[in-house]
């Protein structure tokens, strides 16, 4: 066997991480030997040009090149018959994405999203699960394809669990009011669409608690979305229809962790799984019975970053594997070569068939 570059990829990356989710398959790719057409977002014009800049010193253009524009671009940049395309972005824009390529066989790559749950075992140190999840989550606030979506947690120990986030949080962020540790909400369609989720709770009487003081009218101007939990919202609301990829943080109770499977299963296979349990035969009861694109056990997010693993999700949240040998495999052609003897075994088998030929088949369908 052999193994070859495929020729030219094309990837399309996304805002939330700007640079690493365009830099990390551009190098896999290289690595494998490719030429590489990059469209980075338009939601984060800055990077991108910098972008542009950065691989123009680094590569010559027929091996590196980059495409800036907005939503047309992309469009357009989807249907280019592409020797393999990586998508990173929304499970919507995946599909448009996939259909494009479709048009030219191209082979693709689909890295999206979807709800990623936590499941928090009965017994398991809540003060460790709230760090571990508040990590996860609040980092980028929320705009992270793994952040945990929603925490499933004993009903017992459900505000327990709430008030162990409420002391993580307020340890991390004191106040958002100049706060740079806390990251802005990219934009103002993705601000007004994560304070829609809010309000609808509220419009449904749900509780909704915001977990970090901030300034009514400094969070409206730098679009400031403070850490905040909703407590057991409606299956058909839209914070549990919809992937989040924000600060919201909704907690549901269970009674059985059978229920807490059957909730995860009820809905698309997630990108990531989060499992807090220090019993063994639970941790294996929720690995066995559920499918996810991938998981860590007793933490957040930290499967990513394993070089050795493959990273992608399933169905829904994706489709394909990379980072790694995975990655350098999906950018590659695996040609299968056979080398023959002098003497072929197909010489026995020559027209007219009788004789030896008629009793070897015999044997070998006997």
């Amino acid at each position: 066997m052999r193994i070859q570059p495929l020729g030219v990829v094309g990837i399309i990356s996304p805002w939330n991480y700007p640079v690493n989710l365009a830099l990390m398959p551009l190098v896999t790719a290289i690595a494998a030997g490719n030429h590489v057409y990059l469209k980075p977002s338009e939601h984060t014009p800055h990077s991108s040009a910098f972008l542009r800049s950065l691989l123009a010193e680094v590569f010559p253009e027929d091996r590196v090149a980059v495409a800036l524009g907005g939503s047309d671009v992309a469009a357009a940049f989807a249907g280019i018959a592409f020797d393999h395309l990586l998508f990173t972005g929304s499970t919507p824009v995946g599909r448009k994405v996939m259909a494009a390529a479709a048009a030219n066989l191209t082979p693709v790559t689909l890295e999206l999203g979807g709800k990623s749950p936590a499941i928090i075992g009965p017994g398991y140190p809540l003060a460790t699960a709230a760090a571990r999840i508040a990590a996860g989550k609040f980092l980028n606030a929320g705009q992270t394809c793994i952040a945990p979506d929603y925490v499933l947690v004993p009903k017992a120990e459900r505000d327990a669990f709430v008030d162990a986030l409420r002391r993580e949080v307020a340890a991390r962020y004191p106040t958002l009011d100049g706060n740079t540790d806390y990251t802005r909400i990219v934009n103002e369609g993705q601000f007004r669409r994560l304070r829609g989720y809010l309000d609808e709770a509220r419009t449904r009487g749900h509780q909704v608690t915001a977990l970090a003081p901030v300034d009514p009218a400094r969070a409206e101007a730098e679009r400031i979305i403070p850490p905040t939990v909703v407590i057991d919202p409606g299956n058909d609301s839209a914070l549990m229809r919809d992937e989040i990829f924000g600060p919201i943080l909704p907690v549901i109770g269970y009674g059985h962790l059978d229920e807490a499977i059957a909730w995860v299963n009820d809905h698309d296979r997630p990108l990531a799984l989060y499992v807090f349990d220090n019993n063994r035969t639970r941790v294996d009861q929720v690995l066995e019975r559920t499918i996810a694109g991938g998981v860590t056990v007793n933490d957040t997010v930290m499967h990513i970053a394993q070089a050795s693993l493959p990273f992608g999700g399933i169905g829904p949240s994706g489709m394909g594997h990379y980072h790694g040998r995975d990655g350098f495999m999906a950018f590659s052609k695996q040609k299968p070569v056979f080398y023959q003897s002098r003497i072929t075994g197909m010489d026995l088998f020559k027209p007219p068939y009788r004789g030896f030929a008629d009793r070897l088949v015999k044997f070998l369908t006997r």
